[in-house]
């Protein structure tokens, strides 16, 4: 689901691997998990739990390109 844009006093954050700036990051906003597009600031929100669901599905390999 789409999210308005979070608020601009957000800190969000980005992989450190992210070189050129267009990236997506993450930001906390009363809490809700914000994903942002940093080129366009649009945003997905996710609550905590799915959050952390998606992120235990990313450390076990759930979501690796194919080879």
């Amino acid at each position: 689901m789409t999210s308005p844009q979070p608020r601009r006093d957000l800190a969000v954050r980005t992989s450190s691997f992210c070189s050129d700036g267009d990236c997506v990051g993450v930001a906390i906003d009363d809490g809700e998990v914000r994903v942002v597009d940093t080129k366009s600031s649009a945003a997905l929100s996710f609550t905590p739990d799915e959050w952390a669901a998606f992120v235990a599905g990313v450390k076990a390999g759930e979501f690796d390109l194919p080879s």
